[in-house]
């Protein structure tokens, strides 16, 4: 897996992981990498410094504060995700298993454009993308209970 930092047009950074860089480009050129602020798939990997290791590992062969940096960007991720599906619950209207159908009524203008969340199975992900309909797939919330 490999992260980039990314950035949209309008300059919201974020990041998003892949399975290698050729993954990373052949999304982008399909338009499947989505700025989660604003929508925009026009995105452009920023500068990161590269982790570089500093020599050998304390006493107990783990690194310090490893766990504990892990732990605090697991808390981060988490809590942007959270801030994430609370945004889309507040400004856009639910329309559940129909997702693929109202996108495309979006898209085509035959119905008014808004914002919308709800579920798409991967073969309808897929004909919306090969149509060109714009959509982002954010990763659903962690159960409570878990």
């Amino acid at each position: 897996m490999i992260v980039f930092n990314l950035q949209c047009k309008d300059g919201h950074g974020f990041e998003a992981w892949f399975k290698d860089a050729a993954a990373y480009d052949s999304q982008r050129r399909a338009r499947k990498v989505a700025c989660p602020v604003c929508g925009d798939t026009k995105v452009a990997k920023m500068p990161a410094a590269p982790r570089i290791a500093k020599g050998a590992a304390k006493a107990g062969g783990k690194e310090p504060g490893r766990a504990e940096g892990g732990k605090a960007r697991t808390a981060e991720y988490l809590q942007a995700m959270e801030q994430l599906h609370r945004h889309v619950e507040e400004n856009c209207d639910y329309v559940g298993d129909k997702f693929a159908d109202e996108a495309r009524k979006i898209h085509y203008g035959e119905v008014e454009e808004r914002g919308i969340y709800g579920q798409a199975t991967k073969e309808e992900a897929k004909e919306l993308s090969d149509e060109g309909v714009p959509f982002a797939a954010i990763p659903r919330r962690r159960s409570k209970d878990a």
